[in-house]
């Protein structure tokens, strides 16, 4: 029978051999950042870490941390006042880390021969102000809008950046993830909605976007960094400062350079 000191200097070498080893962590919430989150899980995986990643979109990742369900709460907007106020009575304190940035696509069916919209234009079809296609120079078919639930942080982000915090029109079909919209824009010729860069794919059409209602600009990698497309965002990880030590050895892999190509390659903006 080995004796308490041999395991313990066992257990000590796995760490130095291996730093990636150790219990498992959670991931939950946004599903923006869900595709670089798995895909960073399977790179981690391959050095001996153990990553599981789900969705749900960025509040029930940031309420899940709040409760103790997850490690690491993955979110396309930025913690709310009253969500660190629960942090905070519950005894934690929180930590922020931006692991990528992402391009918000406005998209619409393929067949829609409209290419290219306003800032403004954008924010009277998402209230409800233009309805039909031929106001915004289309075809004369009605315009169906769909928009991501509540809880989702693209959500909150699109309303405040594109529509000034206006609220969003009472007939909008609210989508429960990425890909529900995707597959509803698809299918329906008339509609709009709005997806990470990450999640365009030639099934929906991404339209240019002007904030000066002069220079329009498509949605890609090359256009966020170069700062032109105007609707860019950090996407963020929280953690509870008391699971620093537990989350940090994928965090910091995340954030190096094998883990920012792996961003570039799905699609998203590297921190550096």
């Amino acid at each position: 029978m080995k004796s308490l000191k041999s395991i313990v200097v066992g257990l000590a070498l796995v760490c130095i051999i291996n730093p990636f080893a150790g219990a498992q962590i959670k991931v939950k919430g946004s599903d923006t950042c869900l595709p670089l989150s798995q895909k960073e899980a399977e790179a981690y995986a391959k050095k001996g870490g153990v990553v599981t990643v789900t969705g749900g979109g960025s509040g029930v990742g940031i309420a899940a941390l709040i409760d103790g369900s997850t490690d690491i709460a993955q979110a396309s907007r930025k913690m709310k006042f009253d969500e660190k106020q629960k942090m905070s009575e519950a005894g934690k304190s929180v930590r922020e880390v931006v692991i990528a940035y992402d391009a918000l696509a406005v998209i619409v069916n393929p067949a829609n021969k409209v290419s290219q919209l306003t800032r403004q234009q954008l924010e009277d079809i998402f209230t409800g102000k233009i309805t039909n296609w031929k106001q915004v120079g289309g075809e004369d078919m009605r315009i169906v809008v769909y928009s991501r639930e509540s809880s989702s942080g693209t959500y909150e982000f699109f309303k405040e950046v594109v529509l000034k915090n206006k609220n969003y029109m009472a007939s909008v079909l609210s989508m429960p993830a990425t890909g529900a919209m995707i597959q509803s824009i698809k299918q329906t010729k008339g509609a709009i909605g709005y997806v990470g860069l990450a999640y365009l794919n030639r099934e929906v059409k991404a339209l240019k976007v002007s904030f000066d209602g002069k220079n329009f600009v498509a949605p890609s990698v090359a256009n966020a960094k170069n700062k032109t497309y105007p609707i860019v965002r950090p996407l963020l990880y929280y953690y509870s400062a008391a699971k620093e030590k537990h989350v940090k050895p994928f965090i910091d892999f995340v954030l190096s350079a094998e883990g920012q190509k792996i961003a570039e390659e799905k699609g998203y903006i590297a921190v550096k």
